[in-house]
């Protein structure tokens, strides 16, 4: 047995699918959590060093994860589409947050397991292994969160900790 095959077992038996999703919902709520936490205008319109305000980093969320598993499903490479959702409150984004929330639970349960091995070409520019595109929807978010947690403390606000995904 190679180094190759011994890791590739083993790592099929670290992280199940379910496990899987359920780290990525985890992060989910956490981002969630940090969209609640702004104060609306500032969501819509605060930055700093010229980033964009993070309602805005929420919609490039949105516009990835679940069109993206939308896409590996049913093995069509459509274009990425920031603009197709262009949120004017809280509320609005907060529903489509969930809304997306859902599509990703839905569409996640539909990849089997052996097509997580599988190059995809997500949004017809990134060809990488499925699993690869899933754990980039994840340190995207991670990424940009972290920027959402610069913002809240540069508005005086605390906000929620990092490990309190659920």
């Amino acid at each position: 047995m190679t180094a190759t095959t011994t890791t590739t077992n083993t790592m099929a038996q670290f992280l199940t699918a379910e496990q899987l999703l359920n780290h990525w919902q985890g992060h989910r709520n956490l981002t969630r959590r940090i969209i609640e936490a702004f104060p609306e205008k500032e969501l819509f319109e605060f930055s700093v060093a010229g980033m964009r305000p993070f309602a805005k980093l929420a919609v490039e969320l949105i516009s990835v994860g679940g069109p993206g598993l939308k896409g590996i499903v049913s093995q069509q490479t459509e274009a990425y589409d920031e603009e197709a959702f262009n949120p004017k409150t809280k509320e609005e984004l907060l529903k489509k947050w969930d809304e997306e929330t859902e599509t990703i639970n839905h569409y996640f349960v539909q990849i089997p397991e052996e097509r997580f091995r599988e190059n995809f070409n997500l949004f017809g520019q990134y060809e990488f292994p499925v699993y690869e595109n899933i754990l980039y929807f994840v340190d995207n978010e991670i990424h940009h969160r972290g920027q959402g947690y610069v913002y809240l403390r540069a508005l005086g606000i605390d906000p929620p900790f990092f490990w309190e995904r659920f």
